[in-house]
């Protein structure tokens, strides 16, 4: 079970201590959303950060573009040193090409899916699917509620033939109080933000949420 953090919900101050404090917690990697302002109505991190922060750690970039027409920045966010790139299948007309472009450029590639968007049938993506990110919480605003109902999609979405031996992410309202819930579901990957910036309390937070992910025996 890994964590990716999301820095949405980070502070920014001294990012070389936060870095720190992620990898001496346990964090798996750092997770980047990277909006337009029109696919959703916000606008957190730009894809600059990516750069910035690449000196800093060797801790693994997860991107996430939550963008229309997102083919454009794919060059530009490996250039500054992404290691994987998930794009929504909501924004994509042709999400295999998008998948096969980024795999190009060396990253591992994903697909992303809102709360309200059903997992289709995804053989076809295979040649280039490298993980499914399932969001848990409507994109619209910083805090949305955790939507439990979505953990489904991770359940059925794993019994389509191939689909379980990628990686299955869930992102969205994740804590300490409810990861076990997203692990049972079968998660492979929790991207967290607030329950790990909590308080400051970064180590304590992760390793607290690294110990209440054991799955039912």
């Amino acid at each position: 079970m890994k964590i990716a953090v999301s820095l949405a919900a980070a502070p920014l101050i001294d990012p070389a201590s936060m870095l720190r404090a992620l990898e001496e917690g346990g964090a798996d990697m750092v997770h980047f959303d990277i909006e337009d302002g029109s696919f959703v109505p916000a606008m957190t991190l730009g894809s600059k950060l990516i750069q910035d922060l690449r000196p800093l750690t060797k801790l693994p970039f997860d991107v996430h573009l939550m963008m229309t027409n997102p083919e454009w920045i794919i060059p530009e966010i490996a250039r500054y040193g992404a290691d994987r790139v998930s794009v929504h299948m909501e924004a994509c007309l042709y999400p295999r090409r998008v998948l096969g472009l980024i795999t190009q450029y060396k990253m591992q590639a994903g697909l992303a899916f809102n709360p309200g968007t059903a997992i289709p049938s995804l053989q076809f993506c295979l040649p280039y699917l490298s993980f499914v990110l399932v969001l848990s919480t409507e994109p619209e605003t910083t805090r949305g509620d955790f939507l439990p109902s979505v953990l489904s999609k991770v359940v059925e979405g794993k019994k389509q033939a191939g689909l379980a031996a990628v990686e299955w992410a869930v992102d969205g309202g994740i804590v300490a109080d409810n990861v076990k819930q997203v692990v049972d579901a079968g998660a492979d990957l929790v991207i967290s933000g607030r329950g790990v910036f909590e308080n400051g309390r970064i180590r304590e937070n992760i390793r607290k949420m690294k110990d209440s992910q054991q799955p039912n025996t």
